[in-house]
């Protein structure tokens, strides 16, 4: 019912996956949520995130909770919103942090982050469903074990890659990553509440993340 899209280069990941126990039961109880409740995103944009970004061309791999949990708002991508919906607050801080360390005035006008995941970023929530208008709501069910494998076969099988983690709950999510091996950046969550109160503005992560890319002979990212 999750569906990858066709020759996905996350298919040796998925078949291991498939075959633990875990696995089965995590999409059985997400597909008796979608069953029995409004979710979020749409079924067919629950693995969105692998469709976009290829294994082999990763670079960054950007952390978030869960999907935004209004009508028509996630698309499968953390801090990523469908064309036409309303910028939402963490992602209009996202956008103020890149302006500021760019010297730039840009304002966009959509929050769909497709164009980054097909530079190469991994945008990953921790949950990759929700319940609508329920924050979340899934953290019960086992989307944290496929997050954790998910993080820990890029941190074995790649080199140089850039975790970016805001927030307490991505911080915990670092634990998997082998940080001889990949640059790992730590701040606050983007959020209003976390922005507000000094922990997001300046942290300078996403010209820090092109300057290691570019150390690394790896094409920068176009933010």
């Amino acid at each position: 019912m999750f569906t990858l899209s066709e020759s996905n280069s996350w298919d040796s990941f998925f078949e291991i996956e498939k075959k633990k126990p875990y696995f089965e039961e995590l999409m059985n109880s997400v597909n008796e949520e979608y069953s029995n409740h409004s979710c979020f995103p749409p079924k067919e944009l629950v693995f969105n995130a692998f469709n976009t970004c290829d294994f082999n061309d990763l670079k960054v791999v950007i952390i978030g909770q869960d999907p935004y949990h209004g009508d028509g708002e996630a698309n499968g991508l953390c801090f990523s919103v469908n064309d036409g919906v309303k910028i939402p607050p963490s992602l209009k801080n996202i956008f103020t942090e890149i302006n500021s360390e760019y010297e730039r005035i840009f304002s966009p006008t959509s929050g769909n982050l497709e164009h980054w995941s097909k530079q190469g970023i991994l945008l990953l929530n921790a949950s990759l469903t929700v319940r609508k208008d329920q924050a979340n709501s899934h953290k019960h069910l086992k989307w944290n074990v496929f997050t954790d494998a998910v993080i820990e076969v890029i941190s074995n099988k790649k080199e140089n890659v850039v975790f970016l983690l805001w927030g307490s709950f991505a911080h915990k999510k670092g634990s998997k990553i082998n940080r001889d091996k990949h640059l790992v950046l730590e701040t606050g969550h983007p959020s209003p509440l976390s922005a507000n109160r000094g922990f997001w503005f300046g942290n300078n992560h996403f010209k820090l993340v092109n300057e290691y890319l570019k150390s690394k002979n790896f094409g920068e990212i176009e933010w």
